[in-house]
């Protein structure tokens, strides 16, 4: 069977070079790369990107034996339908390692055509490393690599205003755009590299902070004969994901053009603050998976798309999100309908196979980030308790109900299923004492006084919540999960 390469042209990769990016991996390649090939096929732009490895280890010899040419098959549901749209990717020019050829990494520093850097170096990438050069071929840190990077392209041009370069980096940090330049300046001061230089990153240069929302799932390793007899070649780097998308990149809006990605269908938003799109995606996506995959669990079920063709469960959900979430959240009401809108397809995508264990895992300090604020919210504005929301603290509370053994904490469910709970030590701990006795009264008083769990509050200070959860557990005792869900909605 013949190779992508020798079936497919590569159409765009000839273009000019204006687009860095730091990351060859699976993300990248089914999020920023496919955007940008969705311009350039659009017409609205005229840039290939050069893929550079954060790290010694990865795929350039993959991604140059295909000439950069790869396949991005993007499935999920629409309209309770499975849908798979297959595209191939011809954007990328080339892929260099650094700690093999820093000399092609500096020269493209040097480049009259570069205009964007992108990256992706996991959340642990954009941190200080103490003891980082200039002189290192290369730095071991990300923020180091940029620092030299910049300082290259600084002195190749003069110091000139007009080739400085926009960021967008989408590791997964709060404030990732100003987090990277913070460490920048901090080696550009410890390299003692000058107020020139530091006043051209400032003013010459835009770090934009970026939220991205699209699940990868990466080498599809158990279909490649599907996709082989289907597309008719051997693709040794194709990538899959769900078709939803969103990049929301907070910067100066003069700098959008640069890589004009938003002028086309992708969902990119730029804006002079990310803060409520962040809020957004975690009290009603995240905070949809928290509320309700433990509840859900306990009721019998492991896998999220199941859950979601029972009635009464995605009733339930729905009811968290429409009545009780965006209640509380400040974005205009259509347009945070029409995200939860999109929630319910993302998850009864029919090809992810997203197990409830795994969203389970440290769900105390998930549930305290993605559900008690709207929980409060609510309580707050109405002057009463959401109930599907607090039935979720509850339903937390109890599947905290195990036992620990050898430094394993098991719980047991109706149907008699064992499963491993994990969380950090000192909360495991907790639950495996506080269960002991097992009175719900105890129990319910216990885990909203424990202020280490909820950012210092004291839970049983909100009006009627301990009472409500304590109820809720006794519940449990003799009813099934789904029934006391059934009779909240």
């Amino acid at each position: 069977m013949k190779t992508i390469n020798e079936t497919i042209e590569k159409v765009y990769g000839n273009y000019p070079e204006k687009v860095l990016q730091f990351g060859e991996g699976n993300f990248l390649r089914a999020f920023v790369d496919w955007m940008i090939d969705k311009a350039n096929r659009d017409g609205v732009y005229q840039g290939s990107i050069v893929l550079c490895q954060p790290i010694a280890q990865g795929l350039k010899d993959m991604i140059n034996a295909q000439d950069g040419v790869y396949t991005l098959a993007m499935r999920g549901a629409e309209n309770g339908k499975p849908v798979e749209n297959i595209e191939v990717i011809t954007s990328v020019s080339r892929c260099i390692n650094p700690y093999e050829d820093y000399d092609a990494l500096l020269e493209l520093a040097r480049s009259k055509d570069l205009e964007v850097v992108v990256s992706n170096t996991t959340e642990a990438g954009i941190a200080y490393h103490a003891g980082d050069r200039l002189t290192d071929r290369p730095p071991v840190s990300f923020p180091a690599k940029v620092t030299a990077f910049l300082y290259e392209r600084y002195r190749a041009f003069g110091g000139d205003m007009d080739r400085g370069l926009l960021f967008l980096p989408v590791e997964l940090i709060d404030n990732n755009g100003a987090e990277l330049k913070r460490i920048i300046l901090q080696y550009a001061d410890e390299w003692d590299l000058g107020d020139d230089f530091v006043r051209w990153v400032n003013e010459a240069n835009e770090f934009t902070s970026t939220l991205v929302d699209r699940i990868v799932t990466g080498y599809p390793r158990d279909e490649i004969s599907y996709f082989e007899e289907k597309l008719g070649y051997k693709d040794n780097i194709i990538d899959t994901s769900e078709l939803f998308n969103l990049w929301v990149i907070e910067g100066d809006q003069k700098w959008a053009d640069r890589l004009p990605v938003h002028k086309t269908d992708a969902n990119v938003i730029w804006t002079d603050d990310v803060k409520p799109y962040k809020k957004r995606k975690v009290r009603i996506l995240n905070g949809a998976h928290t509320s309700t995959v433990l509840a859900a669990y306990l009721a019998g079920y492991d896998i999220v798309g199941d859950f979601m063709k029972d009635d009464t469960v995605r009733t339930f959900m729905n009811d968290v999100i429409y009545k009780e979430v965006i209640p509380t959240l400040d974005l205009p009401k259509e347009e945070l309908e029409s995200f939860a809108a999109a929630v319910n397809d993302r998850f009864a995508n029919p090809y992810i196979k997203h197990k409830l264990l795994d969203i389970a895992l440290n769900s105390c300090s998930k549930f305290n980030a993605r559900c008690l604020p709207s929980l409060l919210g609510y309580a707050e504005t109405k002057g009463e308790l959401p109930k599907c929301l607090t039935f979720s603290l509850a339903a937390f509370i109890k599947f905290y109900q195990g036992r620990m053994e050898n430094g394993v904490y098991t719980g047991t469910r109706k149907d008699g299923t064992q499963y491993q709970i994990r969380d950090d030590e000192a909360v495991l701990n907790f639950f495996a004492e506080i269960w002991k006795n097992g009175d719900a009264d105890a129990v319910a008083e216990a885990v909203l006084s424990n202020t280490d769990f909820w950012s210092g509050r004291d839970l049983t200070e909100v009006a009627g919540l301990k009472d409500a959860v304590a109820g809720y557990l006794k519940e449990m005792e003799t009813k099934g999960t789904k029934e006391i869900m059934a009779e909240l909605i």
